[in-house]
């Protein structure tokens, strides 16, 4: 029997943070595309945009003014998905028609002044700032006593739902652990009882041998395309010690996460030479006051692009019906990422 070629024939991938599959079809990358090809973002914009609600001095919503602020500026959201009060819920007897009442924060973290910034951007400095500034936020957050889950993100880009393009990320800290921390802390908890030792530490031993999907590292931290990954240029960053949370960070740890987002971020900008799309989450242990050992600090990227600044990735169809496919290894994707300089296109 010929081996299995995984380059060629579909297969499917479980994802074991998630428990869920996803069905990886390499061939269908050769099928002609004649779906919608969207304009490349602009490459430019200005430093100050005297019409945006976070440059520094400007009015946002409420008549509330920013400060004249230099760093990393962080302020309650104004249209909160949240609030931090909630009337209770009546229960619905029959089980049909359940809701809870869901009580939260969320808050908006600028990384800079410059409107026209971005983490592919900025110094190691500047992003170390912001490494600090997530840590801070994600610890008194935690700290709430009624708060058992602290998610800090970023959407990048239009395409991904960005109302603002000022260099921004949201933390949004629930009453409630959502859906996919759920799903992570169970499969932490259950591989260590299982297995007697951390499904990340064993996975990044895994990718290190195996070499292929592994983008960049440093001391503290690796940046891999999962082997499981749904999105076509997805990348996992693991940190190399093990840790729950960002509370746990020593300071070359912080440094170390700095540059691996750094490193990461340009090579995504690079690859298509625009502004690369994403939404990114660091994920970190429950904040619920219980023992969480098996935890492992990570976070995710999930990017659009599929072959250009101009051809995107959808959920439709059969994944929205089924299961999530994909039309590259990502095998595939983790090659085009390293060979992706680390200096920025719009450098000299």
């Amino acid at each position: 029997m010929d081996p299995f070629d995984f380059e060629k024939q579909a297969h499917r991938r479980l994802n074991p943070l998630t428990g869920d599959w996803v069905l990886v079809s390499p061939g269908r990358l050769q099928r002609p595309w004649q779906g919608q090809m969207e304009n490349a973002p602009a490459a430019a914009a200005p430093s100050y945009d005297p019409q945006c609600y976070m440059c520094p001095g400007n009015e946002r919503a409420g008549g509330t003014r920013n400060p004249d602020y230099s760093g990393v500026f962080i302020f309650e959201n104004d249209f909160p998905a949240l609030a931090a009060t909630a009337p209770e819920m009546e229960p619905e007897q029959s089980g049909l028609l359940v809701a809870r009442a869901e009580r939260g924060v969320c808050s908006v973290i600028c990384y800079s002044p410059r409107h026209d910034g971005s983490m592919a951007r900025m110094t190691p400095g500047q992003l170390r700032a912001v490494v600090d500034a997530w840590t801070e936020r994600y610890g008194t957050l935690g700290r709430e006593p009624w708060i058992t889950s602290v998610l800090i993100f970023e959407n990048r880009g239009a395409l991904m739902g960005a109302s603002n393009p000022h260099p921004h990320g949201q933390v949004w800290a629930n009453a409630t652990a959502p859906n996919e921390m759920q799903k992570e802390n169970a499969a932490f908890h259950g591989y260590r009882e299982r297995h007697g030792a951390c499904l990340l530490c064993r996975y990044l031993e895994a990718e290190r041998a195996a070499g292929m999907r592994v983008v960049c590292e440093n001391a503290e931290f690796a940046a891999i395309v999962p082997y499981w990954a749904v999105w076509p240029f997805e990348t996992l960053v693991i940190s190399t010690r093990h840790m729950g949370s960002m509370l746990e960070m020593t300071e070359a740890g912080r440094a170390g996460l700095a540059d691996i987002l750094k490193r990461l971020t340009v090579r995504y900008d690079n690859l298509f030479h625009a502004p690369f799309p994403y939404t990114m989450g660091l994920h970190q242990q429950p904040t619920d006051g219980k023992d969480h050992p098996g935890w492992h600090f990570h976070a995710h990227f999930y990017p659009p692009l599929l072959r250009s600044a101009t051809v995107r990735k959808f959920q439709v169809g059969y994944e929205m019906l089924a299961t999530p496919q994909r039309d590259t290894t990502p095998e595939f994707a983790a090659a085009r990422l390293r060979e992706a300089p680390e200096k920025h296109y719009l450098e000299p």
